[in-house]
């Protein structure tokens, strides 16, 4: 039986909760702007200790039956810390790390990340950024992905990080530049990269369906509560959202995902719940069900390469 396997979740170790709150004008050292959010929200600020931030995660995984992560550096400060999460993991978790393509040196950047640091995939967020992603940055990056046969989850549609809401931080995000039609010249010059829409497109479903049928590289994921179905016109459901995405996508380029970030949330076993019924709901088989739930992702990491 195929094992269980989440592609996407994001770390957010210490060094990303440090990072965001030497950013933030909000009064106060940093200590006491993470103090402050805790007091409110009930997240748990992690243990400047990497192993014990780790542990658990593992915990979390072994509790849940959880076989693989693919698990993102939020930031450009969180690199070294996903990077040793990885390397400590025993082939648990596969790190993916954030790029801005307008930075110096973004494509070498990447080439050392999926080279001999170990990361199999890179997290781009081109509303933040605001890059084209048929622009020269944007190619540039992909064909550093392109040269690896590695992974680019390209984040389109609606963008809310609510840990830079709490710390006062300015929303930068220009939705503009999140369009999956976009995605749709790169995917096709670039063969070699695999290109996943989390969230099914959020928000922007009908043009991921788009983008799907024009690029055979292009997958989504299934990540996330999906409140974004709030903004479609009249009623849509979970059921509907996957009968879409299954006659366009297939069960061969849905990935499994929750989106999982905070304690003491922890890992979302209720996302699983909801999403398996939701699948139970359109009829797909046991075979189709295991490709989504970890098959698909298994065969995008080379799991059984390592």
């Amino acid at each position: 039986m195929t094992q269980l396997v989440d592609f996407h979740s994001h770390f957010f170790s210490r060094p990303f909760f440090d990072a965001l709150a030497a950013q933030s004008p909000l009064p106060g050292e940093p200590e006491e702007k993470l103090a402050d959010v805790a007091l409110k929200t009930g997240i748990e600020v992690p243990s400047p200790d990497l192993r014990q931030h780790l542990d658990r995660w593992l915990s979390e995984l072994d509790a849940y039956g959880v076989g693989h992560l693919v698990s993102f550096a939020s930031l450009p400060e969180e690199i070294p810390a996903v990077a040793e999460a990885g390397s400590l993991a025993d082939g648990r978790i596969t790190p993916f790390a954030l790029v801005n393509p307008t930075a110096d040196g973004a494509p070498d950047a990447v080439r050392g990340l999926l080279g001999e640091r170990g990361f199999r995939g890179i997290l781009l967020f081109p509303a933040m950024h605001r890059f084209d992603l048929a622009g020269d940055a944007a190619r540039a990056v992909f064909s550093a992905v392109h040269e690896h046969g590695a992974v680019a989850v390209v984040h389109c549609g609606v963008l809310q990080v609510k840990l830079r809401d709490l710390l006062g931080l300015p929303r930068p995000y220009d939705l503009s530049f999140a369009d999956p039609l976009a995605l749709i010249p790169s995917a096709n010059a670039f063969s070699n990269a695999r290109f996943v829409i989390p969230h099914f497109g959020a928000g922007l479903l009908r043009e991921t369906l788009i983008a799907g049928t024009m690029c055979e590289n292009v997958f989504v994921d299934t990540s996330s509560s999906n409140a974004w179905m709030a903004t479609q016109p009249g009623r849509t459901s979970l059921v509907d959202v996957f009968e879409r995405a299954l006659g366009v996508f297939g069960a061969e380029r849905i990935l499994f995902g929750t989106d999982s970030s905070t304690f003491p949330r922890g890992w979302r076993q209720d996302l699983l719940t909801v999403q398996r019924e939701a699948l139970g709901a359109c009829g797909v088989s046991e075979a189709d069900r295991e490709q989504i739930f970890g098959g698909n992702a298994e065969r995008l990491l080379k799991l059984q390469d390592r």
